[in-house]
């Protein structure tokens, strides 16, 4: 009984304990205003759960929560001004990571977009993504880099650690082709699959495993 009321009375968290818990974010993670936005509003969903639970009025504790908005927005100000939240800088290190793990251009935009980092910004980052690459060239390494980790194209004769997956050919719509071709085929699916045009797959799988390995080092040595 006496640890319900306790519970009950348990106020809101007001803007100090939502800008400690920003802090106390911030100072593991690096987010955007959005993603900063989100951890606060979900640490108040939280204690409207709990609010509940102890037994609060469901209209109060909507209300409570509905006048704390505007103080998860004054925090996340806050921080901006701080430099503790600059979503170009998120952007520009994010972006940079992924190109180098294999991820195509309009894989980066959905992933920055979906942390509310605005058109312009992304596309600032992925022009910044490689120094003294072109966003095309970008394209290409981080294609390269896929087929790499995939074992596609230019990098299909290195041992994989995985074991071969042979589809039948009649499941595939590739009755009668040689297993060159239905390789080609998995290949190109893999490639657009992760985003990549046509023209960017093809020239990735038809490339030289020399020239492929000089865009690996050009890569590493702008990094």
């Amino acid at each position: 009984m006496g640890s319900e009321t306790d519970s009950a009375a348990v106020p809101p968290p007001d803007r100090k304990v939502l800008r400690e818990a920003a802090l106390a974010h911030l100072a593991r993670f690096a987010t955007t205003r959005q993603g900063l936005e989100q951890v606060l509003l979900r640490r108040i969903a939280r204690w409207e759960r709990s609010a509940l639970k102890a037994g609060a009025e469901q209209e109060d504790v909507r209300t409570a929560a509905a006048a704390l908005r505007p103080v998860v927005e004054a925090v996340a100000e806050e921080m901006i001004r701080l430099g503790a939240v600059d979503d170009a800088a998120f952007a520009q290190a994010r972006a940079r990571r992924l190109v180098r793990s294999g991820r195509s251009g309009r894989a980066v935009q959905a992933h920055l977009a979906a942390r509310g980092v605005e058109a312009d910004v992304r596309d600032a980052a992925l022009q910044e993504v490689v120094e003294g690459f072109s966003p095309a060239e970008v394209e290409l390494s981080s294609a390269l880099v896929l087929a790499r980790k995939r074992r596609l194209g230019p990098f299909a004769g290195v041992p994989s650690l995985r074991p071969p997956r042979v589809a039948p050919q009649e499941e595939e719509g590739g009755y009668g082709l040689s297993p060159e071709a239905v390789e080609e085929r998995r290949a190109m699916g893999i490639l657009a699959r992760a985003g990549f045009g046509r023209d960017v797959a093809q020239r990735v799988l038809e490339m030289d495993p020399a020239e492929a390995q000089e865009w690996m080092e050009r890569l590493r040595a702008e990094s």
